[in-house]
């Protein structure tokens, strides 16, 4: 069992830092529940789904699982991301996933004893455009619902692009929550298809100030590589194998970097939109062109990315941290991980790397029990936001109810 403080600032909530935690309607404390968060990110490999205990004092991990999505549902959900689908594939699709998670879920007994579940959905459009933002998650909530008769939270995302926000980064709250320590400065950086930094800086004060957003690519352009080059067999280069034996391209990566959204000022937010196969294909032609092998390609890609995020964090963060967190799917993978301690350390050789795992959350559960912790602050009318990291005008409530 894995357990932290939930206690927040400004957001009607009451803990160990005085904040508030009174219902604002009620006027009564917030009861503990039991929530099932299930997250399925922009990576498109599966479905991560955390049992918690989730209350104004503490979240807890319970208990952990995986669903792989089947070949199949995988290449539809691939083709929907990239704009690939009509408007029957993408309804027809919007239920399937539904009727998926609640397969996933409902065969597992400590599923059943859920008592409110937090459901992400599939991004297969995120776009927060200043005067006409979009997103959509899809995977039909009803069915969930139905199949254990419990109220499910969803469609987390709109409300903050509603308020003139990013819809993104949401797991912020979790973080703060989690990996927040008094008297240091601590990044935790999520590697899912996307790398998302939420930066925690608690030298001084009562909270930490905190500033998050997206900083460009993770996973998603090593995976999208490794089934171009295996033609769809393998989807991703399991701990770095094929890219520890490459040679990285410095002069590709010094090219790459002048992409504008990582000059772009916080809060921002990315997707597979911009670090997808838009970016992928354009990039193995450039390698091609340099005569890159397949091992030096992912080795470029991989040192691409742990150069992208530095660069966000020299330009973006007011100072730098003591210590980053990584977590997601990559933490697991060594050569990135190497690859974004050199670039982060190049600067400031002092800055310690671990990931979530070293501190006692699985990195593949951190993003499942932060929609668990946003689904028990919508049931109780406590907002989800920070509108600080999302740029919305004001804080909202998170996330839509099915009963």
């Amino acid at each position: 069992m894995i357990w932290a403080s939930t206690a927040l600032e400004g957001h009607s909530t009451q803990g160990r830092d005085n904040t508030d935690w009174t219902h604002a309607k009620t006027g009564q404390r917030p009861a503990p529940l039991r929530v099932l968060g299930i997250m399925s990110g922009t990576s498109l490999d599966g479905v991560d789904c955390a049992m918690c205990d989730v209350s104004a004092d503490a979240i807890k991990l319970l208990k952990l699982w995986r669903a792989e999505f089947p070949r199949v549902l995988q290449s539809r959900l691939k083709s929907a991301s990239c704009g690939e689908v009509n408007s029957w594939e993408l309804a027809q699709l919007h239920h399937d996933l539904g009727r998926f998670y609640s397969a996933a879920t409902k065969c597992h007994a400590s599923a059943r004893r859920a008592q409110l579940i937090g459901l992400h959905g599939q991004t297969v459009f995120h776009h927060p455009h200043r005067t006409r933002p979009a997103t959509l998650q899809l995977g039909e909530p009803t069915y969930l619902a139905e199949a254990l008769r419990v109220p499910v939270v969803s469609n987390f995302r709109v409300a903050d692009l509603a308020a003139g926000g990013q819809g993104a980064p949401l797991a912020t709250l979790f973080h703060q929550v989690v990996f927040a320590k008094r008297g240091q400065h601590v990044c935790v950086n999520n590697l899912g298809g996307i790398s998302n930094v939420t930066s925690l800086d608690w030298r001084r004060g009562a909270q930490p100030r905190v500033l998050a957003f997206d900083t460009g690519p993770a996973n998603m352009l090593l995976d999208l590589a490794m089934r171009h080059f295996t033609h769809g067999r393998q989807t991703c280069d399991r701990d770095g194998r094929r890219a520890a034996k490459g040679k990285v391209c410095e002069p590709l990566i010094q090219r790459w970097l002048r992409h504008p959204f990582f000059r772009k000022t916080p809060p921002k937010s990315t997707g597979r939109e911009l670090f997808g196969e838009s970016f992928l294909l354009p990039a193995l032609a450039e390698m091609k062109r340099v005569r890159l092998a397949q091992p030096d390609c992912l080795a470029t890609l991989s040192a691409f990315t742990a150069h992208s995020i530095a660069l966000n964090y020299k330009r973006h963060l007011p100072t730098p941290p003591s210590l980053v967190v990584l977590t997601g799917g990559g933490a697991y993978n060594p050569v990135l991980r190497k690859a974004i301690a050199s670039a982060l350390r190049t600067a400031h050789p002092s800055i310690q790397v671990q990931t979530s795992a070293d501190l006692g959350w699985p990195p593949e559960a951190i993003e499942a029990a932060a929609f668990a912790l946003l689904a028990w602050r919508r049931w109780y009318g406590l907002a989800g936001n920070l509108p600080r990291t999302t740029g919305a005008r004001r804080a909202v409530l998170c996330g839509q109810i099915c009963l």
